[in-house]
């Protein structure tokens, strides 16, 4: 692939999936031979947990000191703070000292592009970079949709997760007109599915609907699974945890269909070259 394509996973709503979507997207896309970093940007560390880093709060460098750097404009070190995991990908790992970032990044100078800026200088190592957002609306997730070419939507098929997603559609509209033009939806990824529930497959049914037109809605829904659910505290995906599960041939399916994006961007731009 020419390009870097930077997707942030994002959405509001804690508990929607986001971590759980990002490893195993990530993890995915490196069986796949692309070269994968993730970034951890909540300051709860679920990502850097999940990947096998139990005390996050003793790692010596995290996103919360590259993107001070960025801000101080000291230069960092080729791979300085970048772990990297037994299943290939590469990982950025953050800790409760991004919580202080939200304040120091008010009084910024171009506050928006501190994280933009730093993966603009790792881009030419990945194939793909993959955002896990913090759940809220305030500085960190604006540094990450300033910073992606687009973003993927893990959202749960119930009625909270459903009604954020206006307000959430609200912020992706206001950055990509104030800050990143470029900014796309790739798509919303149904999470922790339980497909034997009429409630799910209305609420389905009722953002397809809604959002259908306007907004790619993901053939692959992700699986309600307690084996999925185990990951977390494993320190691998699921594809090495339980590879022959419904929520490891789902992730395959989703990773197959971030790649078909890739693959119809990439033939539009050279249709459009011509």
């Amino acid at each position: 692939m020419a390009n870097c394509k930077v997707i942030a996973v994002t959405n509001q709503k804690g508990g929607v999936g986001k971590t759980t979507t990002t490893a195993n997207l990530g993890i995915g896309l490196a069986q796949q031979n692309k070269r994968v970093l993730l970034i951890d940007a909540d300051a709860q560390g679920s990502l850097t947990l999940s990947l096998g880093y139990p005390k996050p709060d003793e790692l010596p460098v995290t996103l919360a000191d590259i993107m001070q750097n960025v801000i101080d404009d000291t230069p960092i070190p080729d791979g300085c703070g970048i772990l990297h995991h037994g299943e290939g990908v590469d990982l950025l790992p953050a800790n409760i000292e991004l919580s202080g970032m939200e304040i120091r990044l008010i009084n910024a100078m171009s506050r928006e592009s501190v994280l933009r800026t730093y993966i603009n200088a790792v881009k030419p190592h990945y194939d793909y970079i993959l955002v896990d957002c913090m759940p809220s609306l305030g500085m960190m997730p604006i540094n990450s949709l300033a910073a992606a070419d687009s973003v993927i939507i893990p959202s749960q098929p119930s009625y909270l997760s459903a009604k954020g997603l206006d307000l959430l559609m609200q912020s992706i509209a206001k950055v990509k007109r104030q800050i990143n033009p470029k900014l796309k939806i790739d798509g919303i990824l149904f999470t922790m599915v339980d497909s034997r529930t009429n409630e799910a497959k209305e609420i389905i049914a009722s953002l397809c609907a809604h959002y259908g037109e306007k907004i790619r809605v993901f053939g692959t829904e992700i699986p309600f699974s307690v084996r999925a659910a185990e990951t977390s505290g494993r320190g691998k995906s699921i594809f090495a945890h339980d590879k022959n599960g419904k929520v490891a041939a789902a992730y395959r399916s989703l990773t197959k269909e971030v790649l078909e994006l890739e693959r119809k961007t990439e033939r539009f731009r050279d249709d459009t070259a011509r």
